[in-house]
């Protein structure tokens, strides 16, 4: 078995934030959180931002900005026709039907583009739409949490990713690749222990 992430490895790009930039042709509320937007993502690529902060403001986000959750799936099924051309086609060839994807997208955003990922064991963030509030932060060692829920101790081959954020799955994978513009690159023993550091980084 192995294992995906989704955003920067699948998809080229960060998907949330591709569908937030979407959505505010819909809901104009998104234009004021464009720098928190733009500020989450900096301290996410920089490693200098902890779940719990990311996860404040997702909370934040979703009280003040969703009008009407029962639209949603029209506006997710609008975003991935015009997003299905980022999908990166060479990964997607590595994919087989018992391979798993974990996320930190949200699940709702994943069905609308599950049809051509070529495996439907995907797990992502859980969103109480009607709530407006998380359940599952599908981040960091939640990952390995819920990977552990559903499928136990079963043994992964090879974890891809684009980002050391995944030490945890790095951790019980046999092999671990790491991908930068669409090229991949297989990571040494000793760059392993290297990104156990620089996650370590954060505030």
């Amino acid at each position: 078995m192995k294992v995906f992430d989704f955003d920067n490895t699948i998809y080229r790009g960060e998907s949330p934030v591709d569908f937030c930039f979407y959505m505010i042709r819909e809901n104009k509320k998104i234009i004021r959180y464009v720098p928190t937007i733009i500020f989450s993502l900096i301290g996410y690529k920089l490693h200098l931002m902890k779940k719990e902060k990311l996860e404040s403001l997702t909370n934040e986000f979703l009280e003040n900005v969703m009008d009407d959750p029962d639209s949603l799936s029209d506006s997710v099924r609008r975003f991935w026709e015009t997003h299905y051309h980022k999908l990166d086609l060479n990964i997607l060839r590595l994919i087989e039907p018992d391979d798993v994807i974990i996320t930190a997208s949200p699940t709702f955003l994943m069905d609308g583009v599950s049809g051509k990922l070529r495996t439907n064991n995907i797990l992502g963030t859980e969103i109480d739409l009607q709530k407006k509030k998380l359940t599952w932060y599908n981040f960091g060692e939640n990952k390995v949490e819920r990977y552990r829920s559903i499928y136990g101790y079963r043994h992964i081959d090879a974890v891809y990713t684009d980002s050391f954020y995944d030490e945890y799955l790095m951790g019980i994978s046999r092999e671990v690749y790491i991908l930068r513009h669409g090229n991949v690159h297989r990571l040494r023993h000793k760059e392993r222990r290297l990104s156990h550091a620089v996650s370590n980084w954060s505030i």
